[in-house]
């Protein structure tokens, strides 16, 4: 028997009360300690450079690709991260004065069209990997090779599209274990 959700005055729906996490909670909660470590390394990576540079007038070699590629890593991931939670920005005057039932039809269908634009994102991204393994593409410095950090940012973009498939998922068969952040509907 499964719990029911619970439904507030302003009709939105609450997670159930259960005590343990759901596997595809699990593996989001992972995505999102993942982006989060990725902003933890550029953050070093600039750091120790400043550092090294000011202190001691050494400079990392290759700290200026590294940097490129460690952001563009994060930005992939940071959109894996944001995809499922809805808590990100948004300003949304339909939204906003539409009733709970035709909120949740507007989340579904922006939500359908946001999984096909990040798959068709993820498919030219997998074209960018290919092409610079192909091209060979190499760091300026230590000569490293750039597609590995490519396809660490591909990872994460394919983690968005499993992310906004599962969101998609639970907002049509159970939009109660969506959980977005509380918005106040305009009155």
């Amino acid at each position: 028997m499964t719990a029911q959700p619970e439904v507030s005055q302003d009709g939105a729906l609450a997670p159930s009360p259960s005590g343990s996490k759901s596997l595809m909670d699990r593996f989001i909660d992972t995505i999102e300690l993942i982006a989060a470590a990725f902003v933890g390394i550029v953050a070093l990576n600039t750091f120790i450079a400043i550092v090294m540079r000011k202190f001691f007038a050494v400079t990392i070699p290759d700290y200026y690709d590294f940097g490129r590629l460690l952001l563009g890593i994060l930005i992939f991931w940071g959109i894996a991260a944001t995809s499922y939670r809805g808590s990100h920005i948004t300003v949304d005057l339909v939204w906003a004065n539409a009733t709970p039932r035709y909120q949740r039809l507007i989340d579904i269908f922006a939500t359908l069209v946001l999984l096909f634009v990040v798959t068709v994102q993820t498919i030219t991204l997998f074209d960018k990997v290919h092409t610079t393994y192909q091209d060979n593409v190499l760091t300026y410095d230590l000569r490293l090779p750039n597609w590995p950090f490519f396809a660490v940012a591909w990872i994460g973009d394919v983690s968005a599209v499993l992310l906004i498939a599962i969101r998609t998922y639970r907002l049509i068969f159970h939009p109660e274990d969506v959980h977005d952040a509380k918005v106040k509907t305009a009155e």
